[in-house]
């Protein structure tokens, strides 16, 4: 069981990539197959995991690399976790692809590409050992290039040259990690609490924290840390708006992820915590949580501002992660599901608004709220939780964050990190929040004061998913206890400190 969501929707979309020469030509009258086709998959994929999230842990070898280097498969709470929320983010997202990608060319190459993800992103959470993991993240980023090149259209070249690049960078930072863990470690299986043996680290101490450090920014290149964080303002206005709903709400977190699995399951908090690497991380962090910030405040193109405030908002999940505190972990882990929920969500707006009148840019959504009031009303509710106002999840992530610095006792950070978290959600507040206040209180272009502007609201395969977001948004928030006991669970997790 353990196999299936990630082995069915990666050789279905495998099966759908290479067939798309062919399948093409019969869009779209046949296009209900092709949808049926790609939702029962992902439902199939949500089912399985449900299945895998109620048995207890066990262990699936695929085959052996070397006798002692297995390709793995073992879904721990951390792992579950990741892949609910993957699983669950999922269906949303291609719902709403059925109706917008009608404007879109090469459906079936699409759809292939988004159930070839799906598996490799299973994958990652379902990976048991480091191996397997680098595996899979690097199928990540075969899968996830279609996207980003999806119209073919120079500006789309360019962007997946780029984001083939930083992604080779990263991968090939964790590749060297791998190279050293299988010499100074026990085993490359994700253990609570680190694998590096004592005996073989001394005297190669400072050589291995480089070799962590690299790591940490490697795999942070796909979750948009400073200074590999390029690939994302390039990468989201020429995608598909599922296909940024992805890149930004789910494959961010496999970023994430890496990084917790490198820290926590890998070197260990105790090989790490205080040294010039955690420093050092955490630097990188608060300058993302800022720069992103502000480049998405001056940036005047909706899928690029909210590209840019992934770069900062993932940041805050980072900074949790850094600080190597139960209580900032648990914050971590919290934000990582709400800001999946908002950003998918916020895409999916951006979606809508683009499929029903083009509109691209910030300024040219003065008064969309009187013609699309659902999803505006949508884009105005993730808006109000990316900023971080009660009752809507994104404060209580937030709060644990912040409580987490101050727990923490780091001098400076313990103070400067909420510091700079409050910035960057007023900021926040600036970009997300005003636009949507002009969006209702600004007379539409083209249409005269007093008149009634025509209703342009997209149908419901769009609807649908957003209000769903928007009520998880709200219903998380008044739901907090229940996920903020989960993730303090797996903090504090025994051997993770």
């Amino acid at each position: 069981m353990l196999a299936i969501p990630v082995l069915l929707p990666l050789f279905c979309g495998i099966i759908l990539f290479f067939a798309s020469p062919h399948l093409e030509q019969y869009l779209p009258e046949r296009r209900n197959w092709l949808t049926g086709f790609t939702g029962l998959v992902t439902i199939l994929v949500f089912l399985c995991t449900l299945v895998n999230l109620a048995a207890p842990e066990n262990t699936l070898i695929l085959w052996h690399i070397k006798e002692d280097v297995p390709v793995m498969f073992h879904l721990d709470r951390l792992g579950k976790l990741f892949a609910a929320l993957v699983t669950a983010m999922w269906l949303p997202v291609t719902m709403h692809s059925f109706e917008y990608m009608k404007h879109e060319w090469k459906n079936v190459r699409f759809y292939g590409c988004h159930l070839m993800t799906l598996g490799v992103i299973v994958g990652i959470c379902s990976a048991g050992n480091l191996v397997t993991m680098y595996l899979f993240y690097e199928g990540m980023t075969l899968a996830t290039i279609g996207y980003v090149i999806h119209s073919q259209t120079k500006e789309a070249i360019s962007a997946g040259f780029k984001y083939i690049f930083y992604s080779i960078a990263g991968a090939f930072l964790g590749l060297m990690g791998f190279f050293y863990i299988y010499q100074f470690g026990t085993t490359l299986a994700f253990t609570p609490g680190g694998v590096l043996d004592p005996a073989k680290v001394a005297g190669h101490e400072g050589l291995l924290l480089v070799i962590l450090f690299g790591m940490i920014v490697g795999f942070g290149s796909k979750a948009g840390m400073f200074p590999l964080h390029g690939w994302l303002s390039t990468a989201h206005p020429v995608a598909p708006a599922p296909a940024s709903a992805i890149l930004s709400g789910i494959n961010t977190k496999m970023g994430v992820l890496a990084i917790i699995r490198v820290i926590y399951y890998i070197a260990g908090v105790s090989f790490l915590k205080d040294t010039w690497v955690q420093t050092a991380f955490i630097t990188l962090t608060l300058i993302t949580v800022f720069m992103g910030s502000m480049l998405a405040y001056k940036e005047k193109i909706l899928k690029r501002r909210l590209a840019y405030s992934s770069v900062s908002q993932v940041s805050y999940i980072l900074f949790g992660a850094a600080l190597m505190h139960p209580l900032a972990l648990a914050g971590a882990l919290t934000h990582v599901i709400f800001h999946s929920v908002m950003k998918n969500g916020l895409f999916l707006c951006a979606g809508s608004i683009i499929y029903k009148t083009g509109k691209t840019k910030i300024d040219e959504l003065k008064g969309i709220g009187k013609q699309m009031p659902v999803t505006l009303i949508c884009l105005t509710l993730f808006g109000i939780s990316m900023v971080g106002i009660p009752p809507f999840c994104g404060f209580f992530s937030k709060k644990d964050l912040c409580l987490g610095a101050l727990a923490s006792g780091i001098p400076i950070v313990r103070y400067a990190g909420p510091v700079i978290l409050l910035i960057s959600a007023l900021l926040t507040a600036g970009y997300l929040l005003v636009p949507a206040f002009h969006a209702f209180y600004r007379t539409p272009e083209g249409v005269k004061e007093g008149e009634a502007p025509k209703r342009c609201e997209a149908g419901l395969w769009i609807l649908i998913p957003l209000i769903l977001l928007a009520a998880a948004a709200v219903m998380l928030g008044l739901c907090f206890s229940s996920f903020e006991k989960l993730c303090t669970d797996i903090a504090y997790l025994n051997g993770i400190f």
